[in-house]
């Protein structure tokens, strides 16, 4: 899972990644990229994860969130920038797949142009 320097803690991150950063649209998701000089972050990318209860229950988005850390983590090692990425999960991700949202979260990444 990601560890603690990984991921936006803050309520103030999540907003200024949901306000100021790059947004798309996924049939499942929506992704926010905050490009950043790497100062707040020791020049790593961090993830940030809000699953709504319009998602499902705790059960479900709980599921969902665990499936978005590991999406992350597996993509951790080829981001190259430092940002904040915020992923937003559609109510229609309560059903989605690990595989759907790894996919999701690599193509919004690579238009970023984030990956190596």
């Amino acid at each position: 899972m990601l560890a603690q320097q990984f991921r936006v803690t803050t309520a103030d991150e999540y907003r200024a990644a949901v306000r100021r950063g790059a947004r798309f649209v996924s049939a499942n998701t929506v992704t926010y990229v905050l490009k950043g000089d790497g100062s707040q972050n020791d020049g790593r990318p961090r993830f940030g994860f809000i699953v709504s209860k319009q998602v499902g229950i705790a059960v479900v988005r709980n599921r969902v969130r665990r499936r978005l850390k590991a999406a992350g983590y597996e993509l951790l090692p080829s981001v190259t920038a430092p940002a904040d990425v915020v992923v937003r999960v559609l109510p229609a991700g309560s059903t989605a797949s690990y595989a759907q949202f790894a996919s999701e979260l690599r193509r919004s990444l690579a238009k970023a142009g984030m990956l190596a």
